[in-house]
């Protein structure tokens, strides 16, 4: 009997103490992230018979249960997962914001200065000093596009620099998560099923969690205890005790970029932008992807629009000399990119065969042994010319040499227009402000037949440059009010040409209109702008490019409006998603922590129900100690 009682006693001693011992642990780690509390779980031991029934023999700790939801852990770390990816999303596109919505230091302050420089030429053709504020707000425009450039630039190669890092932080992590899955697995195999290394658990677990925060990523566990963690595309990173490191490389398709891969076996499977979406991974690929490259690529077209109109009807001027006009700006020519991976001979060219079609887009040319598909990546609406050369989208693309079946090749017609955009003219005088034709009516004319001054057509394509007898003068001679003859054209002399008044007349590369109603005999004449330095009818036109719509529809300054409303209702767009996600993260981490949290009032009242158990634990053994000294007792 007294046996039994020690037996009982020391058992309960044994049970406080355990008890006593996971309240403590408890409380110890109450602020440990990742810790689940625990608790012990103790079972009845089994009673002997007697022939007055079943004694029992006290209870035993069967195991320290983790309090765990795995169905909360799981919401947890995609949560986390989506939210840190939104927010570092967010925190790029305010700095792209910042910089384009800038109403002092944004592009249109720029605009506006150079098309009131264009009007200033306009109001005085021949004061140099206007001339001069002409040529340096063109250099200031020039040098803003520039500027902008650069500034996307930096944070393209910062979202590369971050993409490395992020890379090595999970490398590091999934390494750790293979050195958890060995202990754990090992260690669950020493004892019975139901016991495990709880803190283990705990700790792994952690870092699957902060392991969404760099990247999103999914868990299967597997018989032995170990994780099996898989990207979203089902691509595995960690299998057991094995870890598949990841690894930052060039973009085969645009070398300039930091793409993604993963070693299995003895080589790298490249990954998809697609295979990588969440955490801060998946947010600095989704930037660089889509808010970054859009900016770009629109401000590019701002710039390449700006500087080919300008050019196009500075061309058509006549300057201080009696020149033709040159071009005012320089524009890069579109990048085209193969694939390193290609296999074939070909070469891609690309040229701007029409400015005014030009997408904010780059475009992508794959080869599948037959025929070519072209992609526009900006909606990825594919196109299927079959063979090259082709205009796409105003892109003249052309072919030379011999692809395989999955050549592809990269065209950016506009991501580098701002960087190229530069100040080909300096020359004050060869700034072309006149119009090289000048028209007169016959002074001996007596019908009411009036000629508008005449303007110089555009050549096709624009740097054909123009007309070679342009400078022939040409008299029209009306042989009757509603025919007239034509001599000194370029073309022949026509006879007999059919008048209609407001139509236009054109040969030699000019247009003009007659109104009215001119007599037999009168005549008019267009003739070369010989020393028209007080002509600003040229610059009259400059200075219209600036309401025209010439881009995409609108003006210069309406598409740049676009280009901030774009960038700024996705940050705002960002805003929202991002605030939104980041509650959902924080309700989740409250519902797993309501469940497998520490509360230190609870564990306040374990130590004390513990304590009283250990204590009447210890006076059942002097109980029994009693006992067995009256025992011994008697047998004196």
């Amino acid at each position: 009997m007294t046996s039994s009682i020690y037996g009982i006693g020391t058992g309960a001693l044994s049970n406080a103490q355990a008890g006593v011992l996971t309240a403590g642990h408890n409380i110890a780690n109450a602020n440990t992230p990742g810790f689940s509390r625990q608790t012990v779980e103790q079972k009845t031991n089994e009673a002997f018979f007697t022939g007055a029934g079943f004694i029992g023999t006290g209870a035993s700790v069967s195991t320290i249960r983790r309090i765990y939801d795995g169905f909360l852990v799981d919401q947890v770390r995609q949560s986390n997962s989506d939210a840190t990816s939104l927010s570092t999303y967010l925190g790029q596109m305010k700095q792209i914001d910042n910089l384009l919505g800038d109403p002092s230091a944004g592009l249109s302050p720029a605009l506006s200065g150079f098309f009131q420089s264009v009007q200033a030429v306009s109001a005085q053709p021949a004061d140099m000093s206007a001339r001069q504020a002409l040529v340096s707000s063109a250099q200031a425009l020039s040098a803003r596009f520039r500027s902008f450039d650069a500034q996307l630039n930096s944070l393209r190669e910062a979202a590369n620099r971050n993409i490395q890092t992020s890379v090595g932080r999970i490398n590091s992590m999934t390494q750790q998560i293979a050195i958890f899955n060995d202990r754990i697995s090992r260690l669950a195999g020493t004892g019975t099923a139901s016991q495990q290394p709880n803190d283990l658990l705990d700790q792994r677990d952690a870092l699957v969690v902060d392991l969404n925060k760099e990247i999103g990523a999914s868990v299967v566990q597997a018989s032995d205890g170990s994780y099996s963690v898989f990207l979203s595309s089902g691509q595995p990173i960690v299998l057991g005790n094995n870890a598949y490191a990841l690894k930052a490389v060039a973009d085969a398709e645009d070398a300039s970029d930091t793409q993604v891969s993963v070693a299995m076996g003895t080589g790298q499977l490249r990954l998809r932008a697609d295979d990588l979406s969440g955490g801060k991974l998946g947010g600095y690929l989704s930037f660089r992807r889509e808010g970054l490259t859009d900016a770009q690529n629109a401000l590019g077209r701002i710039a390449i629009t700006v500087a080919a109109s300008v050019n196009d009807q500075h061309r058509l001027g006549q300057d201080l000399n009696g020149n033709p006009g040159k071009d005012v700006f320089t524009i890069g020519n579109p990048a085209v990119i193969a694939n390193a991976n290609n296999t074939g001979t070909a070469v891609v060219s690309a040229s701007v065969a029409d400015y005014s079609a030009l997408e904010a887009s780059d475009y992508r040319i794959a080869y599948d042994g037959t025929n070519y598909t072209v992609t526009r990546l900006s909606d990825n609406t594919v196109g299927l010319p079959g063979s090259l050369p082709q205009t796409v989208d105003g892109v003249l693309i052309s072919i030379t040499g011999s692809p395989t079946a999955g050549d592809r090749f990269l065209i950016q017609p506009v991501r580098a227009g701002a960087r190229d955009l530069d100040v080909a003219l300096t020359n004050l005088r060869s700034i072309a402000a006149a119009a090289p034709i000048r028209t007169a009516a016959g002074l001996n004319n007596t019908g009411t037949g009036a000629v508008d001054a005449g303007e110089v057509d555009m050549p096709s394509p624009p740097t054909a440059g123009l007309n070679a007898n342009l400078q022939n003068p040409v008299t029209i001679t009306f042989t009757s009010p509603t025919t007239f003859d034509v001599s000194g054209a370029g073309t022949g002399d026509p006879s007999g040409v059919a008048f209609s008044p407001g139509a236009g007349i054109s040969y030699n590369g000019w247009t003009i209109r007659l109104n009215g109603q001119p007599a037999a005999g009168d005549t008019f004449t267009v003739g070369p702008n010989t020393n028209g330095s007080g002509d600003n009818r040229n610059a009259q036109l400059l200075a219209g490019l600036q309401i025209a719509n010439l881009v995409g529809g609108t003006t210069f300054n309406g598409a740049y409006g676009q280009l901030v409303s774009q960038v700024g209702n996705k940050a705002g767009e960002l805003q929202i998603t991002s605030d939104a996600q980041a509650s959902l993260a924080s309700e989740a981490e409250k519902s797993q922590s309501t469940v497998s949290g520490v509360n230190l009032d609870e564990e306040a009242s374990n130590l004390i129900r513990y304590q009283q158990a250990y204590q009447a634990a210890g006076k059942m053994i002097s109980i029994a100690n009693t006992l067995f000294d009256t025992i011994l007792n008697l047998r004196q």
